[in-house]
C-alpha cells in the first residue's frame, strides 16, 4: 500500500478543520441571555486585530439582518485607501447552540465556518467585544464612530481578563460625525 498520495489527502483535511472552527477559544467566556434581534443593525469597528482579510481597510462597519432560514445576514464594508475604493464581503452566520448564547459560526466562504463569539456588551447594546475562534482575531464595535476613553478601557480590561494581548490592537479609522 501507498501513504504517499493520502497524505496530501490528510493535510488538506487537517486545513480545512483547522481553519472553520466554530468554538470559542480557550480561557473566553460567550455572553449568556443574549439578544439576537437587540444586536442587528450596523456596528462600526472600532479596533481590530490585524489579519489580512480586513488588511489596510479603513471606517469599516458590520451590518447583521435577520434571514428567513433564522440565521443572520452579515455585511462587512471597508474603505481600502490604497486602492480608492469601498471593499465588501456578504457572509452568512448561525448559533452554534442556544440562541441566548451568543456563540456563532460564520461563513464568507462558502461551507467554511468559523467561530464569531460575543464575549462582551453593555446592557444598551452599544458596544461590544467580539472574538474568532482563536485568540488572534478580537474586535471593538460600537453603534458609533467612536467610543469614549471611559469605555475603550472597558473594553481593553476585558479583553486583558480573557487573555488577549491587547497591545495588537490598530485602532480603525472611522468618519468623524
Amino acid at each position: 500500500m501507498r501513504i504517499w498520495p493520502i497524505i496530501p489527502l490528510l493535510a488538506v483535511a487537517f486545513l480545512v478543520v483547522s481553519c472553520s472552527s466554530p468554538t470559542p477559544p480557550p480561557g473566553t467566556t460567550v455572553v449568556n441571555n443574549f439578544e439576537a434581534k437587540r444586536y442587528l443593525g450596523r456596528w462600526y469597528e472600532i479596533a481590530r486585530f490585524d489579519h489580512k482579510f480586513e488588511k489596510g481597510l479603513d471606517q469599516v462597519t458590520a451590518t447583521y439582518s435577520s434571514m428567513d432560514d433564522g440565521g443572520i445576514q452579515v455585511i462587512n464594508k471597508g474603505f481600502n485607501p490604497d486602492r480608492q475604493m469601498w471593499q465588501q464581503n456578504i457572509g452568512k452566520a448561525y448559533f452554534t447552540g442556544d440562541p441566548s448564547r451568543a456563540a456563532l459560526k460564520v461563513s464568507f466562504f462558502g461551507p467554511f465556518y468559523g467561530g464569531y463569539n460575543v464575549i462582551a456588551i453593555d446592557k444598551d447594546y452599544r458596544h461590544a467585544l467580539v472574538c474568532g475562534p482563536d485568540k488572534d482575531y478580537l474586535w471593538i464595535l460600537s453603534r458609533t464612530p467612536t467610543i469614549s476613553d471611559d469605555v475603550k478601557q472597558q473594553m481593553l480590561e476585558a479583553a486583558k481578563r480573557q487573555g488577549f494581548v491587547v497591545e495588537k490592537l490598530l485602532w480603525i479609522r472611522q468618519p468623524v460625525s
